[in-house]
């Protein structure tokens, strides 16, 4: 069955308090987005799509050699609206897609092949990658119900006092049916505190029509290690030097 990859690369990350894009920033001497194209290539993608945004042409210059298609997001209205930008590259694609954040070192190969084999065993419309953390901090919350299937994400800033309580996280990895992921994202509308399209919304949207979501989880949660400021970067390098 075919795959397909959007890797989200866009965000400028204000809180970085540099002129770089966010995912350009280097770990061990390698962009941040590097590492995430290299490990989803190892999959075999039949197409993979960087959504650049801020400084997109240095970006697209930096992987020009590299098998990847680009697509802009001009605006910064949230990851929903960012895979949507995706759409023309992946034209009559009919397979699953993988979504990713640009600024994901530690994600695991295994982990990525893991998360699309139990999507296509479950039949899934969407399959969400999670992990269970000891500080949920900034991570929207895997929100289920009584038999333990997932009903929705909720971001931090939506979240009820009890939801922060929760401390199995959305990792921002996810795996799609192609044709269901985009007709979901047409209907996601940005009534939440950031007024932004969120694509975790495509799971509660997708449950709600009937279709079949889950969750998988990781067994390791630095794969979730995202970053966000110089202090997270030093960090994330000493982490990857020790191995």
């Amino acid at each position: 069955m075919s795959l397909a990859a959007v890797i989200l690369a866009a965000g400028k990350g204000v809180r970085m308090e540099s002129d770089l894009p966010k995912v350009f920033h280097k770990v061990l001497g390698k962009p941040l987005l590097q590492y995430v194209i290299e490990t989803v290539q190892k999959l075999s993608p039949e197409t993979i799509c960087i959504v650049v945004g801020y400084k997109k042409e240095d970006i697209q210059e930096y992987f020009k050699d590299y098998p990847v298609k680009f697509a802009k997001q001009d605006e910064q209205l949230g990851t929903g609206h960012a895979v949507l930008q995706a759409q023309p590259c992946l034209k009559d694609f009919k397979g699953e897609i993988l979504v990713l954040n640009g600024d994901m070192p530690l994600i695991k190969e295994a982990t990525l092949k893991n998360l699309v084999d139990f999507h296509r065993k479950h039949k899934s419309s969407a399959t969400v990658l999670t992990a269970k953390v000891d500080e949920p901090g900034a991570f929207g919350r895997v929100i289920r119900n009584k038999e333990g299937r997932i009903e929705k994400i909720v971001e931090k800033k939506d979240a009820t006092p009890a939801e922060l309580k929760i401390n199995e996280v959305n990792t921002g990895t996810f795996c799609f049916n192609a044709e269901q992921l985009f007709k979901a994202l047409q209907k996601v509308t940005p009534e939440n505190a950031q007024k932004e399209y969120y694509i975790t919304d495509t799971i509660a949207l997708l449950k709600s029509e009937g279709q079949p979501v889950f969750a998988y989880q990781t067994g390791d949660e630095r794969e979730a290690i995202g970053v966000n400021t110089k202090d997270e970067l030093k960090s994330l390098e000493q982490d990857m030097a020790r191995g």
